[in-house]
């Protein structure tokens, strides 16, 4: 599937191009209260280590605001700090952080956002804009009833044009909403009347698991467009699980190609190793791994190499077969290995590979930040 995304102008948050033919970038929020710098500054670490490429912390407080000096310092991505209600907040936030985000249905006063605008103006970084159907301003609920995609895709283009008029461009938008057809209509009315790179996200999508899916469909649907540059899977969850995801959507859809892509064999009664095992445990521990590569994993040896011949790498399951199973690379049989040491034998084999391709520059072709190209590792169906 080739996807022709959409032409936008380009931003840069930090180090970060957003738009413009740049990669989609993945982004997550953290969950501690900002003001506790220890606990904030572990969880940007734990992002950064999964590959999230700019994190957005909420300032809420003025003692949020005044943490964000030891936190910008101590992190190594990006950080967008997230303004509602309270302007002040903006502007304490604008001398420190590499992006700001403002909702114009509840900033406030017009003069408030010309304030906010002169701030990101003097630091030359963005602004983001993001709608969100919970928070329209109160004449587009009069006009439309209730929140429509229409209602939102007002809202932005009205911000978006009144920014203009005061010469400022150097922004990004976003229209979520809970409800995916009326997430993804937003998106398609915004995308059709501005060039500027858009920001995706189903908000309050629910849990890990319901807001996966409710996720992958609605960001999903919309990068098919060629709509979207960048995202946030948004969950009742470990935020590490937000960036997890949003990459898996990433690759699925081939605009990303980076690391570890598990596919689990669904299982059957020929099935000769415990492949959910496995998976699961693959899946763990090779997550620090930003190299593509294609990894088969097999249930049993019945359709052997020829499942996994385009797999870099792979194991096939053994029981019944003398106790052992079999390791091959590049669809090529390299050797038996005994079923109990499968697992750690596919894992060490991993790793060497990743290495070997990594000394030789296998990285992605031009993201500019820790990217991989196009190889994914999958267990395939047996």
């Amino acid at each position: 599937m080739f996807i022709t995304r959409r032409k936008t102008k380009q931003v840069r948050v930090g180090r970060v191009p957003i738009g413009g033919g740049a990669p989609v970038v993945v982004q997550s929020m953290t969950t501690p209260d900002t003001a506790n710098v220890k606990a904030t500054v572990e969880q940007i670490h734990q992002l950064e280590q999964v590959g999230c490429e700019i994190v957005r912390v909420t300032v809420n407080t003025s003692e949020a605001a005044r943490a964000l000096p030891a936190i910008k310092a101590q992190a190594t991505i990006p950080v967008i700090a997230d303004i509602h209600f309270d302007h002040r907040l903006a502007l304490k936030a604008a001398e420190v952080v590499d992006c700001v985000r403002i909702n114009p249905g509840n900033i406030g006063a017009w003069w408030k956002v010309e304030e906010v605008v002169k701030a990101v103006r003097e630091r030359d970084i963005p602004l983001r804009i993001g709608v969100n159907g919970g928070s329209l301003e109160r004449e587009l609920l009069t006009k439309y009833g209730y929140p429509t995609a229409e209602a939102l895709a007002e809202s932005a283009l009205n911000a978006v044009h009144a920014l203009e008029d005061i010469g400022f461009t150097n922004m990004k938008v976003s229209l979520k909403a809970s409800d995916v057809h009326l997430m993804v209509d937003a998106y398609r009315l915004f995308a059709l009347q501005s060039d500027y790179p858009l920001h995706l996200g189903v908000t309050e999508a629910g849990t890990l698991l319901t807001g996966s899916i409710k996720s992958s469909i609605g960001i999903g649907m919309l990068l098919a467009d060629g709509i979207g540059d960048t995202i946030r899977v948004s969950l009742a969850a470990d935020p590490v699980e937000e960036v997890k995801v949003g990459f898996e959507i990433l690759k699925t859809l081939e605009l990303r190609h980076r690391g570890v892509n598990v596919i689990a064999c669904p299982t059957c009664g020929r099935v000769e190793i415990d492949v959910v095992k496995l998976a699961n445990e693959i899946e763990k521990r090779v997550g620090h791994i930003r190299v593509p590569l294609t990894v088969s994993v097999l249930g049993c040896v019945v359709n052997g190499i020829g499942e996994g011949k385009e797999a870099d790498i792979g194991i096939a399951g053994g029981e019944g077969h003398g106790g052992h199973g079999i390791l091959f690379k590049e669809g090529k049989l390299i050797r038996k290995v005994k079923s109990e040491e499968l697992m750690e034998t596919l894992l060490s084999e991993i790793e060497i590979m990743a290495k070997e391709r990594e000394a030789g520059g296998s990285g992605d072709k031009g993201n500019g930040h820790g990217d991989s190209s196009k190889k994914e590792i999958s267990v395939l169906k047996v």
